[in-house]
């Protein structure tokens, strides 16, 4: 079939294979142009089919040489129907990974349920005996709490008081203001009980419990922070505090692996276009202004850049890892340089519906959200007849 995007508000409904499979490709030469990594060997990635996740992988995989499982919940194709993005991306994966006699297998399901934990444990168990890194990098909106059974929705709402600034239709280009109400009832809660650290020491207990963490394993959760332009309505608001716990819970986990000298992290990363961050209201305006500041300035870096800077010069470097006051990685040191931040307001107050082609890059960022569905992507013949029916491996 000829495959095109079509849109549905913010979310794109098709993806295109070898746009997808082109993306991961380019990903892989990126990581190999690098150098190798002295990282982990045997590396669990909790949410690895798009955004940072992928990235794990192929950074772990090809700058490491690791053995990789990958867990996610996309949805497959079917005759005349494509698959989500991240399908694609899995199965191309897998495809380069084998190719170079690397051990790559897949898991698809909800990772929040008691069952998928138990198909990875025994996974584990059969194949590769301990896991020495866990990345855990989920980006889910909702979640079936597997002990209680409440469905759990997140949202993104300031806190006290309602939120009034610019933002963006990217799509249209269209510079306008929005107001977000603040949240109520017990937003907080199920905000921080999808997007909290509850699921991710859940996961190391499980592992524990089967004594499938190697000695000295870690593990790396990803977070944000951003600028005072969007602290009230994201680390101030809901999400902050779900990020707040999140933070929490890599001392408490870091505690409970002292047996085997694990340590868990919590990494701070840039502002990068995603299908999440594409629906938050202000963060389209901010990125666009951001991209064009730190294209100019040569220090821009998508996913795969910043991962594989990460595993460099942060985790694998021999020495102990460095973090912050609060015992956060921040690698997002180059976005909230003092300079670029300084810039970034300045802009802000100037940007109109009728300036931001010229003061802030919207081409960059709708080229990069259409490659996140496969699509613009460069050398991929879109009038070409493509089979939407793409298997991975591991799972097929």
């Amino acid at each position: 079939m000829i495959i095109e995007p079509r849109m549905r508000g913010f979310i794109c409904t098709t993806s295109h294979p070898k746009g997808c499979e082109q993306n991961v490709k380019n990903q892989i030469e990126y990581v190999k142009s690098k150098g190798s990594i002295n990282g982990a060997k045997k590396v669990l990635v909790i949410g690895a089919s798009t955004g940072f996740g992928l990235a794990s992988r192929i950074s772990s995989a090809f700058g490491s040489e690791a053995a990789t499982i990958g867990v996610f919940f996309e949805k497959a194709p079917s005759e005349g129907k494509t698959a989500s993005p991240g399908w694609y991306n899995s199965a191309a994966f897998e495809t380069e990974a084998h190719k170079v006699g690397l051990y790559a297998k897949s898991i698809n399901g909800d990772a929040f349920s008691n069952e998928v934990k138990q198909q990875v444990v025994n996974l584990i168990k059969a194949d590769l005996g301990q896991v020495d890194l866990i990345i855990y990098s989920l980006a889910s909106p909702v979640r079936m709490h597997p002990v209680t059974g409440i469905l759990h929705r997140s949202v993104l709402k300031p806190i006290g008081s309602t939120f009034t600034n610019k933002t963006v239709d990217f799509h249209s280009g269209k510079v306008s203001e929005i107001s977000i109400e603040p949240c109520s009832g017990d937003d907080i809660e199920n905000t921080v009980a999808v997007m909290g650290g509850e699921d991710w020491a859940m996961w190391i207990d499980a592992l524990k419990a089967e004594n499938l963490l190697a000695p000295g394993a870690t593990t790396v959760a990803y977070s944000y922070i951003g600028p005072s332009l969007t602290e009230a309505v994201y680390r101030k608001g809901t999400i902050g505090r779900a990020k707040d716990h999140l933070e929490a819970t890599a001392f408490a986990i870091t505690d409970s692996l002292a047996g085997i000298d694990g340590k868990a992290f919590v990494s701070v990363n840039k502002a990068l276009v995603t299908q999440a961050s594409s629906a938050i209201p202000v963060i389209p305006l901010y990125i666009s202004l951001l991209y064009k500041i730190m294209k100019e300035e040569g220090i821009h870096e998508g996913c795969i850049e910043q991962i594989q800077r990460l595993y460099q010069e942060r985790l694998f470097t021999g020495n102990e890892v460095p973090v912050d006051e609060k015992g956060r990685i921040r690698i997002d040191d180059l976005e909230m340089r003092a300079d670029v931040q300084e810039k970034v307001a300045k802009l802000w107050k100037e940007a109109v519906t009728e300036n931001l082609s010229e003061i802030g890059d919207l081409v960059g960022y709708r080229k990069d959200f259409y490659n996140l569905f496969g699509f613009d992507v460069d050398t991929v013949d879109y009038k070409a007849d493509t089979n939407e029916v793409v298997n991975i491996e591991s799972i097929s």
